[in-house]
């Protein structure tokens, strides 16, 4: 019989997932494992998790993996790459991490050309510390620092990473991809793939944003998230490449 799935080596198979139902943290660190496992280069590899709901990636995931202090992730990258200039380097970062404490870390390492893979977690709100407002968060969107909703008169607009990373000169591939059906998944492991060939070529920084499900603080039934991502976040968060060399096109 022909084997039409297996589980990536990347994956620790023996440990239960801490995310909650409807989570999507999972799709995205299966399939930046499965990229590298199709590469060969599990052993190759070091990843950065940060504090946030991303702090538990190196229970899952397969290669060495380094704590880093909140929204510290590229300063710890930019270390490692000088370090081990031949391994393959990421950051695995979300969108309370990275555009909050951590945006002059992230802002800095694409105006470097840091040349590693940053892969951002958007689900537009805080998830590990209890839902409070994020820079990604909504107009309109409730949250527990924000229970009548996010408006832009005392809040300001919601941050959009993928456009402002675009505007660094050395961040020569940025891409925002969702998790909220298969079609977007495949488009998504797509994107992983292309960043670690910048990666490889050592063309510059490389950046994925995933538009990413939180059932939990949006207050939604788990089988209700990716309608929820595809009606309120894809509109305000157009899905697309925003920059890529012609090398990996």
């Amino acid at each position: 019989m022909k084997t039409v799935f297996e589980y990536t080596k990347g994956m620790e198979e023996s440990v239960s997932t801490s995310y909650c139902p409807g989570c999507t943290h999972g799709i995205a660190h299966r399939l930046i494992m499965e990229v590298l496992e199709e590469k060969g280069v599990l052993k190759d590899t070091i990843g950065i998790a940060p504090v946030g709901c991303s702090i538990a990636a190196p229970r899952f995931m397969k290669v060495d993996m380094i704590e880093a202090f909140h929204g510290r992730a590229p300063a710890v990258a930019s270390g490692v790459r000088r370090v081990h200039p031949d391994k393959y380097i990421f950051t695995y970062q979300g969108d309370g991490d990275l555009t909050s404490i951590g945006g002059n870390e992230i802002l800095h390492a694409a105006e470097r050309g840091e040349k590693f893979s940053t892969f951002f977690i958007n689900n537009a709100i805080y998830g590990m510390t209890g839902g409070q407002m994020a820079p990604t968060t909504l107009i309109g969107q409730k949250a527990t620092t924000a229970p009548m909703g996010r408006y832009v008169e005392k809040h300001g607009m919601p941050l959009k990473m993928s456009e402002i990373i675009a505007q660094c000169e050395c961040a020569v591939f940025v891409e925002r991809v969702a998790l909220d059906t298969p079609a977007h998944v495949r488009q998504a492991k797509k994107a992983v793939q292309k960043a670690f060939e910048v990666q490889e070529k050592r063309l510059g920084f490389a950046f994925v944003e995933f538009l990413s499900t939180c059932p939990s603080n949006w207050g939604v039934p788990p089988a209700k998230a990716p309608d929820w991502l595809a009606e309120n976040m894809i509109p305000y968060y157009p899905l697309g490449n925003f920059r890529c060399p012609e090398e990996v096109k």
